[in-house]
C-alpha cells in the first residue's frame, strides 16, 4: 500500500472511533437523565401492643346430660291404653305418666280379697276351737291330742291367712302398676310405646326416660398433666379442686351466665384414654340446657396482670425462637427476639422483649428486613366467625 493511501485510511478509522466517543457520551448523558427513582418503602400494617390483665384458662369440650335419668318401664303385662302427659314437658315426681288396662288387675285383687277372707273365717273358728280345748285339756276332759289339733290347725289356719295377705298386697300392688308415674321431676321424653300396645317387663325398650336437668351435669375428659395443673392452681389459691370455678361456652359462642363447680372426678385413670372423667354441675333454671348438647368447659387458672399481647401472626417462629418486627418512631424496622407465653383467642401473650404501646408489624413481616424504613398503617383484624367461641390457649408442658 502507498503512503497516501495508508494515510487516509488512518483517517477514517479517527474519524469513526471519534464519532463513536460521541455517541456513547451522548447516551450516557440520556440515561443519567431519566434514571428511575428510588423504590418507595414496603406498606406494612402495624398494632400497638396491648397490655391488660390476662386470664389464663384451660378448656374441655363436654357433653351434657341429666344430673339424674330414670328409666321408665311397666312392671306388669298389659295394654297400654293411656299416656298422660305431653312429651318434652316437665313433669312432676309422682305425675301419672301412663296407664294399663286394669280390668285384669282389678279382677285379681278381687279374687285376692275373697281368698283373705276365707282365710281368715277358718282362722278365727280354729282361735276360737282351741280357746274351748285349752281349758278342758287343763281339766284333762279332753285328751292332749285334741289340744294338739286344735293347735296345730289354728297355727296352720293362721299361715294360709298370713299367705293370702301377702297374695293381696301383690295384687293391689300389681293394680298400682297399671298407673305408671314420674320418680322424679324431671324433663320427660319421646315415648317409645304407642296406645294399644302390649307392654311387659321383658319388653327391650323403655316407655320414656325423665330427666332432672337443674342442675345439669356436664361430663368432660381431663388428662393428667391438665389434672395437675388444675390440682395445682386451686391449692395456690387456697381452694379445694372440686371449688375451681367453671365457665360454659356454648355450641353459639354465648358464655353461659351460671357458674358450676366439679361434681365428681373419677377415682382412677382411664388406662385405655390416659384422662379422668370429671362431672360438672351447672344451675339451669331455666330448663336451657338439656341432655345431649356440647358446649366447652372452661376452668380459669390465674390472671396475669398487665400482660402484654400481640396478634398471633405478629410473631414468627424460627428456628425455635420467636422473633418480632417492631417499627421505630423513625419508620425504621428492628428485628427483635421475645419470649412469648400462653395463647390467648387470636393473640399470643409476650413475656419478654416488648414495651407497652410499641408498634409492632402485624401484616407484611415477609417484606421487610432490619433497618429498613417501611410506610405503615393500621392493622385491620379480621372478622371473627358468627359462630364459635374464644380460642382454647396453647397448654404449655
Amino acid at each position: 500500500m502507498t503512503p497516501m493511501l495508508k494515510n487516509i485510511t488512518v483517517g477514517k478509522r479517527g474519524r469513526r472511533t471519534a464519532l463513536g466517543l460521541a455517541s456513547l457520551a451522548l447516551l450516557l448523558t440520556a440515561c443519567e437523565k431519566h434514571q428511575a427513582p428510588p423504590p418507595a418503602p414496603p406498606v406494612v400494617q402495624v398494632i400497638d401492643v396491648a397490655q391488660r390483665d390476662v386470664p389464663i384458662y384451660m378448656e374441655w369440650v363436654g357433653a351434657m346430660d341429666g344430673n339424674v335419668n330414670a328409666v321408665i318401664r311397666p312392671q306388669v303385662t298389659g295394654y297400654l291404653i293411656k299416656q298422660n302427659y305431653r312429651e318434652g314437658d316437665l313433669v312432676k315426681k309422682g305425675q301419672l305418666l301412663f296407664e294399663i288396662d286394669p280390668r285384669t288387675f282389678e279382677a285379681a285383687l278381687d279374687e285376692a280379697k275373697g281368698v283373705r277372707a276365707q282365710k281368715l273365717a277358718r282362722y278365727e273358728t280354729t282361735a276360737a276351737n282351741l280357746a274351748r280345748i285349752k281349758p278342758l285339756a287343763a281339766k284333762n276332759a279332753v285328751s292332749q291330742k285334741d289340744l294338739d289339733d286344735a293347735t296345730g290347725a289354728n297355727q296352720s289356719a293362721k299361715a294360709e291367712l298370713e299367705a293370702a295377705d301377702a297374695n293381696l298386697k301383690t295384687a293391689k300392688l300389681n293394680l298400682g302398676f297399671t298407673k305408671i308415674t314420674s320418680p322424679v321431676t324431671g324433663i320427660a321424653g319421646i315415648a317409645k310405646a304407642q296406645i294399644g300396645d302390649l307392654l311387659s317387663p321383658s319388653m327391650p325398650t323403655e316407655l320414656t326416660t325423665v330427666s332432672t336437668v337443674d342442675p345439669i351435669k356436664v361430663y368432660f375428659n381431663i388428662s393428667e398433666r391438665e389434672y395437675l395443673k388444675v390440682a395445682n392452681a386451686a391449692q395456690a389459691s387456697g381452694r379445694k379442686t372440686e371449688n375451681v370455678p367453671l365457665e360454659l361456652i356454648l355450641v353459639d359462642g354465648s358464655t353461659y351466665p351460671h357458674e358450676g363447680k366439679v361434681a365428681v372426678l373419677n377415682r382412677q385413670v382411664d388406662v385405655t384414654t390416659g384422662t379422668f372423667k370429671v362431672a360438672a354441675l351447672f344451675p339451669n333454671p331455666n330448663n336451657l340446657l338439656r341432655p345431649g348438647q356440647y358446649g366447652k368447659v372452661r376452668a380459669t387458672m390465674s390472671t396475669i396482670k398487665g400482660g402484654l399481647l400481640v396478634p398471633q401472626r405478629a410473631v414468627t417462629e424460627m428456628q425455635g425462637k420467636y422473633l418480632v418486627a417492631v417499627v421505630g418512631a423513625d419508620n425504621k424496622v428492628d428485628i427483635r427476639p421475645v419470649r412469648v407465653g400462653e395463647r390467648v383467642g387470636t393473640e399470643w401473650l409476650v413475656a419478654e422483649g416488648l414495651k407497652p404501646e410499641e408498634k409492632v408489624i402485624a401484616e407484611g413481616t415477609q417484606k421487610v428486613r432490619p433497618g429498613m424504613t417501611v410506610e405503615t398503617k393500621p392493622f385491620v383484624t379480621p372478622a371473627a366467625p358468627a359462630a364459635g367461641g374464644e380460642a382454647k390457649p396453647a397448654a404449655k408442658g
